[in-house]
């Protein structure tokens, strides 16, 4: 095979791309058509992709390959020894090393001409002038909360009066052989927040199995996690990525599974079921990004109608026994707290509930999925986290009852959770009783 790079400036690179983005189609019209101008346009397009993980590596090198020459790259982790059996942009001498930093200089090497700008550091530490500099926004996230806070910063900065204010979002994401790609104009079509309920999260298993019938190798881990590490406190406070508390885990999940005749447990899987470690498969992988960039080329191009121009905006494939893709159009909910206009109903089961078990329910509820939620109504505070001063000060109210809060069927509260600081999710209460 030849080693032979091409730069840039030679046209044997982009002679196939050229055939596609440089022509009129039968979805472009002819007389207003440029190829040149479409070519141009997309070397000069500045690109954001977030996560430079097992799908963010594969999307850097497949925009770098798609004509795309301005890419910035934001990633807060640094490369560990497990992620390069898929990661392929990383070697072993790059354990500990930033991934957006490694990341960018690999694609730079072998793509001539584009220029890759990393950034170490969370999403949430840049303000929207900086997210308002980019045409694209691509996602490669394994986390429901981070694609939440920028589906929500990217619907906040859309001013109706200016059209450069509306960034698209690709969003890609796996799940073993399962995965999906989708396109997001904020405020146009359903957001991420519309689309909440379609990851639930995982389904918590019952304490008494736990502490009495296990059944399957990961209750026995559980049971390590939740029951034997309160009980016997071996380190101070459980660091899930430290290997001796791992390890710990493991010998008490093990011995756990061995009184009960149960199979299974592992160092990996105790890892895994620890730290809610989703596995990935670098095949599952290549084929989401694929489709990530594919829609990239098409909005920048206009080669093909893109995923939600005008209709189907969610792509969903599945690899566990055969190659099965579905796309269909997911609508826009009126009552999203992101890009709706009316609060969303909660039911909830009487005047009798305690604000403590209300606030505790949008945790486990698809719709929410909050984890640290401060709460008002109108004219009162229910209950503030922060500051420390407010939190002692309405701490009471949690063990009150609805009835007690002067909370009536029908009415609207306002909930808030740290991780979304731009966002305000309006409820209206519903009592079944």
């Amino acid at each position: 095979m030849s080693s032979q790079v091409h730069p840039s400036s030679e046209p044997a690179r982009w002679r196939y791309l050229d055939q596609v983005r440089t022509r009129p189609g039968p979805f472009t019209n002819p007389d207003l058509f440029s190829g040149e101008q479409v070519a141009a346009a997309m070397e000069s397009m500045k690109i954001l992709v977030i996560g430079a993980g097992g799908l963010g590596c594969e999307i850097l090198k497949n925009l770098a390959l798609s004509g795309f020459k301005d890419i910035h790259v934001i990633d807060m982790d640094t490369i560990d020894i497990s992620n390069l059996n898929r990661q392929f942009l990383f070697r072993q001498d790059d354990v500990g090393k930033s991934k957006a930093e490694v990341a960018a200089r690999f694609v730079e090497r072998r793509v001539r001409g584009v220029k890759i700008t990393p950034h170490n550091k969370r999403i949430q530490d840049f303000d929207e002038d900086f997210y308002m500099q980019f045409q694209l926004v691509v996602c490669g996230l394994d986390s429901i909360e981070a694609r939440r806070w920028i589906n929500a910063t990217l619907v906040n900065m859309v001013d109706e009066d200016v059209e450069d204010s509306y960034k698209p979002l690709i969003d890609g994401g796996t799940e073993g052989f399962k995965g999906q790609a989708r396109v997001i104009i904020p405020t146009v079509t359903s957001c991420i927040e519309c689309q909440l309920d379609m990851h639930a999260p995982r389904a918590a298993v019952p304490l008494c199995t736990l502490a009495s019938i296990p059944r399957q190798p990961e209750h026995c881990i559980e049971w390590a996690h939740v029951i034997a590490w309160d009980q016997e406190k071996p380190f101070p406070a459980l660091d899930k990525d430290d290997p001796e508390h791992i390890s710990w885990l493991y010998q008490k999940a093990l011995a756990r599974a061995q009184e009960f005749n149960i199979q299974g447990v592992t160092y990996s899987l105790t890892q895994g079921v620890v730290k809610n470690i989703i596995p990935a498969i670098a095949a599952t992988n290549s084929v989401i990004a694929a489709a990530c960039c594919n829609e990239a080329l098409k909005i920048a191009s206009g080669c093909a109608p893109a995923l939600g121009l005008p209709d189907n905006n969610y792509m969903m494939y599945s690899g566990n026994d055969a190659i099965y893709t579905y796309t269909f159009r997911h609508e826009r909910k009126e009552d999203c707290p992101v890009c709706g206009n009316r609060p969303r109903e909660l039911p909830v089961s009487g005047p009798q509930q305690t604000l403590r078990d209300l606030l505790d329910s949008l945790a486990d509820r698809p719709e929410a999925q909050l984890k640290q939620p401060s709460a008002r109504a109108a004219g009162k505070t229910l209950y503030m986290r922060v500051p420390e001063s407010l939190e002692k000060q309405t701490r009471p109210n949690l063990e009150k009852t609805l009835a007690e809060l002067g909370l009536e069927d029908g009415q609207e509260i306002a909930v808030s959770d740290p991780a979304f600081a731009t966002v305000v999710f309006r409820f209206t209460l519903r009592f079944k009783q």
